[in-house]
């Protein structure tokens, strides 16, 4: 597992050079963003090791196998970690694939089934988490959320952009990594997102595939126009 420094506060987590996690570094330890696929929990585990701080807490962005699918066994081997992910996609995670009365219908809805791990804490748009605020990124699935360092104005995009072959919205496939564009739920409501992420002008951009970015709007506006 590659350890990449994002800023003074986070670490990109990069594994078989495509799948990233995040650890956010808090007074108290490390929030660990994502949990990668299955089999990747003693990694991440002696990745905060040697980074030097505790797990604490652990947010799960969006209901995506490849972002929650070691979270299980984390839960297992942390036993005092709080698990937080959106309202929404706790609810897909558990197998409630119930549709909102005000959601559009969408392609998929993607995973299927129930993790076996209960959430501590759902949170939303605006919510914080220590030093993280919550920003609502639905659209690659119902209530996946992107996170706000408050500290430098980083921003962890989760799917809402890729950035493997270039910076790229999820809105619809991406040619030259087009597979989160084809399990994208709702792609209007995707490229919504990605508009709302840019406006935020975020300082950094880090995003679940693929490489971060310094100063990224440029980047960003590119990609929209893209999707556009």
């Amino acid at each position: 597992m590659k350890a990449t420094r994002i800023s003074e506060t986070a670490l990109q987590l990069t594994r078989f050079g495509f799948v990233n996690a995040f650890l956010v570094s808090e007074d108290d330890g490390f929030t660990l963003i994502d949990t990668m696929i299955n089999g990747s929990a003693n990694e991440l585990i002696s990745a905060a090791e040697s980074a030097g701080a505790p797990i604490r807490r652990i947010v799960i962005t969006h209901a995506h196998s490849d972002h929650f699918g070691s979270l299980s066994s984390l839960a297992g081997e942390l036993a005092e970690v709080e698990l937080i992910a959106s309202a929404r996609d706790a609810r897909l995670m558990r197998g409630d694939r119930t549709m909102e009365p005000d959601e559009p219908e969408g392609r998929t809805l993607g995973f299927r089934g129930d993790i076996g791990v209960g959430f501590d804490r759902v949170v939303g748009h605006g919510d914080r988490i220590e030093s993280l605020e919550v920003i609502g990124a639905q659209g690659h699935s119902p209530g996946q959320i992107a996170l706000l360092d408050t500290r430098d104005r980083g921003l962890i995009a989760a799917d809402a952009y890729t950035n493997l072959g270039g910076l790229a919205t999820t809105a619809g496939p991406y040619w030259r990594f087009p597979l989160p564009g084809f399990v994208t739920w709702h792609q209007p409501t995707a490229l919504e997102s990605a508009n709302r992420l840019r406006d935020l002008e975020p300082a950094w951009l880090a995003v679940g595939h693929g490489m971060p970015i310094d100063d990224p709007v440029p980047d960003m506006d590119r990609a929209i126009a893209r999707s556009s």
